[in-house]
């Protein structure tokens, strides 16, 4: 399908003390912290949903989902405007993350990919497309579409009727 050096580009963002990615194509935006209403009898890792331009969009907290510590800085306040939301698109539903800091948009050629290693920091490779070396550490590149089951993804979303 792919040729073994392609380059695609990955947003990257921390969670806890790694360095993330997911592909570009996937995301809608990225948008600042702001109140997420709570939603009664969600499983325990929506935080809620905010209201972006009239859209209802589900946040997930990776962090309870994959049971990340927070990255913390020396004030909650600048957690705050570090952090923030990235709203991919999974099969044509929108869904937010909460991330701790946008880093940046990234080139990543396929041959430099690696494997996941069974277990990284808590996220089970089921979740993980791949690793690419980074200088002293490693970007690890989040596959969205196992994020979440079809039942979990229908749970999230729920029925735009109801």
């Amino acid at each position: 399908m792919a040729e073994e050096n392609t380059q695609f580009q990955l947003v990257t963002f921390k969670l806890g003390e790694e360095l993330y990615g997911v592909d570009i194509m996937d995301v809608k935006e990225i948008v600042k912290v702001q109140a997420v209403r709570p939603i009664p009898n969600a499983p325990y890792y929506v935080e809620g949903i905010i209201n972006l331009r009239s859209e209802i969009i589900p946040i997930i907290n990776l962090h309870k989902r994959f049971h990340i510590a927070k990255s913390y800085t020396s004030t909650d306040e600048m957690d705050e405007d570090e952090g923030g939301f990235i709203i991919l698109d999974i099969d044509g539903n929108k869904i937010g993350i909460i991330i701790d800091k946008i880093a940046r948009v990234v080139p990543i050629n396929t041959s430099e990919i690696k494997a996941p290693p069974q277990m990284l920091s808590g996220i089970g490779s089921e979740y993980i497309q791949g690793v690419v070396r980074q200088d002293n550490s490693y970007l690890i590149i989040m596959d969205i579409r196992k994020l979440f089951t079809g039942k979990e993804l229908q749970k999230i979303i729920g029925d735009p009727e109801e």
